[in-house]
């Protein structure tokens, strides 16, 4: 029997399991996204943020050999380690994502619902005049 992988929470990750009061986009961009099953779905290129309270809701990563292309991930609930950052997706789950077409830095309001729906999180577009919740930091 093989024994699983040892989960993300180490001594030194316990300190920094709380995302929103410790996370900074500088020190998240490179390190590795893992599956909750530990599988490695690549590394850290960007990170959107919900407008309304700056908590991170989803990165992208590069994903493929060939013909990279970003890929969204969700970063609610993530699991910060001193060398990767655990997500509770799953690769294959990431790996479907919407292939969404970026409008400079920015995705539209339709992109952001259909990208909520698929990770099956809520979605709410909040009173503004984008009605965009996600900005990249």
């Amino acid at each position: 029997m093989t024994a699983s992988p040892e989960p993300a929470e180490t001594p030194d990750a316990a300190a920094n399991a709380d995302p929103v009061a410790t996370w900074t986009a500088s020190d998240w961009l490179g390190k590795v996204i893992v599956d909750t099953n530990g599988d490695k779905i690549g590394k850290l290129h960007d990170v959107y943020v919900d407008v309304e309270n700056d908590t991170p809701q989803f990165g992208t990563v590069k994903e493929g050999f060939l013909g990279r292309h970003l890929t969204f991930v969700p970063l609610v609930g993530v699991v910060v380690g001193p060398d990767e950052l655990r997500v509770t997706a799953l690769k294959e789950q990431v790996r479907s994502a919407p292939d969404l077409e970026l409008q400079g830095q920015e995705m539209s309001q339709a992109d952001e619902s259909a990208l909520y729906h698929h990770f099956e999180m809520n979605y709410t577009a909040i009173a503004s005049d984008s009605g965009r919740r996600l900005a990249r930091r």
